[in-house]
């Protein structure tokens, strides 16, 4: 039991470290993903405008033709007016002709506001790719100080990780996720230490008697505050 204490504020201490070395990065990381983020999302709305665009000249372009042909129609109504025999034909001709002007009505209609989408949705990119120029720089800058910081702690980072593996093979895989649970509860602190007669993690006094017990370094104990795991100063003494 005396090893598996160890071997978990083993685990605890060296997580600390690379916990440091993550604080150094700041809040670089998230602003990194909060750029990327953006930047993804102005990129789909400017390519949703640009089809948007492409699919209001397609419709243009096709009521255009339509529009040829029922002016065609219309003439060729217009020529037969001459010709009918009767009222009945006259009336059936006169209707196609009125038809044919609303549908065509209708459609210069249509293509004047998909003019006014086109010179919109082109105002719109045009005014976001200065917006999105100004993101990439951005996130060009973070991403060349965060990557310079990691550079700057590689080696040791490499060489906590390295521990970090070696430590975490010697604890029992029940013990590991105990502890990654609480690690991931408490922002990152799993395993503690008493000072001063208090959980060193919510600083809750711990009984006498249950002290007496964690000293003796044979079973694993938690507070019934926090849920941490409580280890003896000696053993942290021993492992610092």
């Amino acid at each position: 039991m005396l090893n598996r204490l160890k071997t978990l504020y083993q685990l605890q201490f060296i997580d600390d470290q690379l916990d440091v070395l993550e604080e150094l990065r700041g809040d670089l990381p998230n602003t990194v993903k909060d750029l990327e983020s953006k930047i993804t999302e102005m990129k789909e709305d400017i390519q949703s405008k640009e089809k948007q665009q492409k699919e209001s000249v397609e419709k243009k372009e096709s009521n255009e033709k339509e529009m040829e042909r029922l002016l065609e129609n219309q003439k060729r109504f217009k020529a037969q007016l001459y010709q009918v025999r009767n009222n009945k034909e006259y009336d059936a001709l006169t209707k196609e002709i009125d038809h044919t002007e609303e549908q065509i009505t209708k459609m210069e209609a249509e293509n004047d506001d998909l003019v006014n989408l086109n010179k919109s949705l082109s105002q719109q990119i045009e005014e976001s790719l200065p917006a999105l120029d100004e993101l990439q720089k951005g996130l060009k800058e973070k991403e060349a100080d965060l990557k310079e910081i990691i550079k700057a702690n590689e080696r040791e980072e490499l060489k906590l990780q390295a521990e970090r593996k070696k430590i975490e093979g010697q604890v029992k895989k029940a013990d590991v996720s105990v502890y990654m649970r609480i690690r991931k509860a408490k922002k990152g602190k799993a395993v503690v230490t008493i000072k001063r007669s208090a959980c060193s993690g919510c600083h809750n006094i711990v009984p006498s008697q249950r002290q007496l017990e964690i000293r003796r370094n044979n079973k694993l104990f938690f507070c019934e505050y926090c849920g941490r795991i409580l280890v003896s100063q000696e053993i942290a003494d021993s492992q610092e």
